[in-house]
């Protein structure tokens, strides 16, 4: 038997790491430092050196109620002792129905189908086959593109890509082979006053390729790892119009903002209005397990099925995990059964004091926020490996990206955690003006 003796050793983890672990948008050549996390629990990730850090990032959006929480843990060990999994393919088991239930009873009431994926990106790739497969039935295969606008993220994965922002994301290497779909510029911040002129651009591409065009797909209010752009309520509104009158259908990617994070329990709810196609990710399972969930209305998934011979092109094999099921409805009824929109409103009320100052520092374009999502942009990228290594040295887990300086903190974080977390951002801010 082969002797294992470096993952027994936290000593060699970076080393280790370093020669072979591949990191997400990272070089193998030239890695930026790795911090080896020992424990997680509460909203504390402690190092393997002894080290702890106050997470400011949620596990990207989503851990919610923090690490190691002893309902979520107990969801899964009480699923472990009927099954860790099984086949979605002719069978369906109590999780699916336990977590099916509420998601009906917490989406607008038209979402009544529900296809669990792997992960959020994935939930966007079944979003893409569904509307493409919804006009094929319709009799209508030249409505096969995709309208989105500049600014946005949806995943990484190949249909995924296709809808991000082209010039300004992260794929531009890849133009040459992704679907050739249409952007229309993106909404203006929340800050400038609503004007329906700026979907001037968008109205033109609805009305002069609706023949084309299968669905407009967006995030609702913030545009999340695509520049963290939160604007006006009343686009997706006028937005839902104008695919009504196109016969286009609308796509909503909730992936980062659902189950809470900008005070609403979906993002969409700013603007009382209900897409066709709802992703969602991250959050679902607090964090836990990767899982996500695409829900379309009967409009969608009748207009598929129709004839009764038309079934969706997607069969991922670990779709609808027992265990991620199981702990996603813990999630849930963990969620409804705290104050999660009394925390939240005021966290943001928090952030939104102790981060202004921060708009008086030379380095700081803006700031902004919105629910548990606070953002600095900065007027130039910032130095990655600088930064990220003094946050650590002010106890807190803070993950900038170009001009981004953000937080999406667990909703049971306390003040006082979070007065670490904006005050290291001023903090390092500061010292880097002076750098």
């Amino acid at each position: 038997m082969p002797d294992f003796k470096r993952s027994s050793h936290p000593e060699c983890w970076p080393d280790f790491d370093r020669e072979h672990i591949w990191h997400p948008y990272a070089s193998m050549t030239k890695p930026l430092p790795v911090y080896p996390v020992a424990e997680a629990n509460g909203v504390t990730l402690r190092l393997t050196d002894g080290r702890e850090l106050i997470d400011g990032m949620s596990s990207w959006w989503a851990a919610i109620h923090g690490y190691n929480h002893p309902r979520l843990n107990g969801a899964i060990l009480r699923q472990l002792r009927s099954m860790s999994h099984v086949m979605f393919g002719g069978l369906t088991h109590g999780p699916a129905i336990a977590l099916t239930e509420r998601l009906m009873a917490l989406a607008a009431e038209p979402l009544k189908h529900v296809f669990y994926c792997d992960s959020g990106s994935v939930s966007v790739e079944v979003a893409i086959k569904m509307v493409i497969q919804y006009w094929f039935a319709k009799g209508r295969p030249e409505k096969n593109r995709l309208l989105t606008v500049n600014g946005g993220y949806h995943g990484d994965t190949f249909g995924a890509m296709g809808v991000c922002d082209p010039v300004s994301g992260m794929h531009q290497m890849f133009t040459g082979i992704l679907p050739r779909h249409l952007f229309a510029p993106k909404p203006r911040p929340a800050a400038s006053s609503w004007d329906a002129s700026e979907m001037d651009g968008l109205t033109q591409e609805l009305e002069s390729r609706r023949d084309e065009i299968a669905a407009v797909i967006i995030e609702p209010v913030v545009q999340g790892a695509g520049g963290m752009n939160i604007y006006h309520p009343a686009y997706l509104r006028r937005l839902r119009r104008l695919c009504d009158k196109s016969d286009v259908l609308l796509i909503f990617d909730e992936i980062a903002t659902g189950f809470g994070r900008t005070g609403k329990m979906f993002a969409y709810e700013h603007a009382d209005v209900v897409p066709d196609i709802l992703c969602l990710g991250k959050a679902l399972t607090g964090g836990t397990m990767t899982l996500a969930a695409t829900l379309a209305t009967a409009k969608v998934a009748c207009g598929i099925s129709a004839d009764g011979a038309g079934v969706l092109m997607h069969g991922p094999t670990f779709m609808a995990n027992p265990l991620a099921c199981a702990v996603a409805a813990e999630s849930i009824d963990l969620l409804m059964e705290t104050p999660w929109q009394e925390r939240v409103m005021g966290i943001e009320a928090q952030m939104r004091k102790e981060l202004e100052p921060c708009r008086n520092l030379s380095v700081v374009a803006d700031v902004r926020c919105i629910g548990a999502i606070g953002v600095v942009e900065t007027r130039h990228p910032v130095k990655m490996p600088w930064m990220q290594q003094q946050f650590v040295e002010h106890g807190v887990w803070i993950r900038p990206f170009g001009k981004l300086v953000y937080i999406m903190p667990p909703y049971i974080i306390t003040g006082g955690q979070l007065s670490i977390l904006t005050s290291a951002i001023f903090d390092v801010l500061n010292a880097w003006g002076g750098t």
